[in-house]
């Protein structure tokens, strides 16, 4: 299952359209709000959480994602459930993802020493310890995989599937919705 964690002022691109990929490519995917039934993005569109946070089985997670905007990732980095979160599923092999400022957060906790990853340009000072790469839409090192920003949604989405359920299922989801990046 994915846990895409959601904060308010969370970018609604950066989690909304890699949920729908996923999906699209019949994974699990969980909208997980740190509390309350409905979240609002940066963008002033409220969403329905499939569930809570306390309503989570972090065991069953085999990817955790955190999406961008700077009110949703203040909110995530505000809660300690979220390190703790990130640190289990990598602890059971599972995979950690993050896009455009969400980066940062990994960065804080800790996980991206030595690491290639990308965040939205301009925030690179803000990823301590990391090997930072620039102009590409996502990284992938190890069991974390980062995005640049919300017009790499739909790339770093698919990455997601690719990691998940393979090339083919990807390529298959890639086709459904006429991708052409």
């Amino acid at each position: 299952m994915v846990c895409i964690l959601l904060g308010n002022g969370f970018e609604e691109a950066e989690a909304l359209v890699p949920a729908d990929l996923l999906r699209r490519a019949g994974i699990d995917v969980a909208l997980t709000s740190l509390e309350g039934e409905f979240v609002t993005g940066s963008h002033n569109i409220t969403v329905k959480a499939d569930r809570t946070f306390a309503e989570m089985d972090p065991k069953a997670i085999d990817l955790v994602m955190l999406p961008g905007g700077l009110g949703g990732v203040n909110a995530l980095g505000g809660d300690p459930r979220t390190a703790v979160l990130v640190r289990t599923v990598l602890d059971q092999g599972g995979y950690a993802a993050a896009i455009c400022a969400a980066p940062t957060l990994l960065a804080s906790f800790g996980l991206l020493e030595g690491k290639r990853a990308v965040c939205y340009p301009g925030m690179e000072n803000e990823m301590a310890g990391a090997v930072t790469q620039s102009s590409v839409p996502f990284v992938v090192d190890g069991h974390i995989i980062t995005g640049e920003a919300a017009g790499s949604a739909f790339s770093f989405g698919l990455k997601l599937v690719e990691l998940l359920r393979g090339a083919d299922a990807a390529q298959k989801v890639k086709d459904a919705v006429h991708y052409h990046g």
